[in-house]
């Protein structure tokens, strides 16, 4: 269990080029530090600081010394720009850390208490089974949500940076892949629990019931992945992508991920 009366729990994300504002980055720190009954740490690595709330933790987004055969791995994957996330996985890279961090695409709203996602099997790298590969029967975690300790898994970062075309080739360039694998490989994997971590796509909006109803946010959902589109502002407005990506406008996620957090930070921030 988590201590709640020990030191700040830590939360991390990335944002690198222009595809995520720091309004995005500003709404997960303010759904993240509502949901946990703790203190919070908000880490960002990134290039680009500008507009960040001044409680985030800023960490400059390196270029680490295996990029190159990286980067090379990745255009034969056709996955250019991928597997950012290893930076985070560097034991030192978030100065002073005790304990494992919780990290979190851009892409996701928090909605609903994030305690357990650090009570969960304490010790091992945490995902969600990924939609697809479930459906499919395959073992691999979705990243939009992880949770891992440097201290313990430093080999997510040390094997790619060991062999790093190898590891991203092995990986057909897939992050999600490679850091479930590498986990699973050590018996230090565990997934989370499914309706803790929901789709918008499949679990809030499926097609056909998308034309007849607005997206639901199914009960006990702690975090809503938006991988793929709609995107959020998207949703909220209502989406028209394709005969299966159609939304509605969706009233709760406009609760959650902007009225929220213009509540608790200010119009300014989000």
């Amino acid at each position: 269990m988590i201590d709640k009366t020990g030191g700040p729990a830590t939360v991390a994300c990335i944002k690198w080029g222009a595809l995520f504002g720091p309004d995005y980055v500003n709404r997960l720190y303010s759904g993240v530090r509502r949901n946990l009954s703790r203190p919070v740490r908000f880490v960002c690595m990134t290039e680009d600081a500008a507009g960040l709330h001044p409680d985030i933790e800023v960490i400059g987004l390196p270029v680490e010394p295996f990029a190159e055969p990286m980067a090379e791995a990745l255009a034969v994957a056709n996955r250019q720009g991928a597997m950012r996330k290893v930076s985070l996985f560097r034991p030192g890279a978030i100065a002073d850390l005790q304990g494992p961090v919780l990290g979190f695409d851009l892409d996701v709203v928090i909605t609903g208490d994030l305690d357990p996602l650090f009570d969960l099997a304490p010790g091992d790298v945490l995902m969600r089974h990924d939609w697809t590969e479930a459906r499919k029967g395959r073992p691999t975690g979705h990243g939009s949500v992880f949770r891992f300790d440097p201290a313990r898994h430093g080999f997510l970062y040390d094997n790619l940076a060991a062999r790093p075309y190898e590891e991203v080739e092995a990986a057909r360039g897939s992050e999600q892949r490679y850091t479930s694998h590498k986990a699973m490989e050590r018996g230090a994997f565990t997934y989370i629990p499914e309706g803790w971590v929901v789709s918008f796509k499949y679990d809030c909006n499926p097609f056909p019931r998308n034309y007849l109803h607005p997206a639901r946010l199914p009960e006990g959902a702690k975090v809503v992945c938006f991988h793929g589109r709609p995107k959020m502002p998207e949703a909220i407005e209502g989406y028209r992508g394709s005969l299966i990506r159609y939304a509605k406008p969706t009233g709760w996620l406009q609760e959650h991920w902007v009225e929220h957090a213009r509540e608790d930070l200010g119009g300014r921030w989000a």
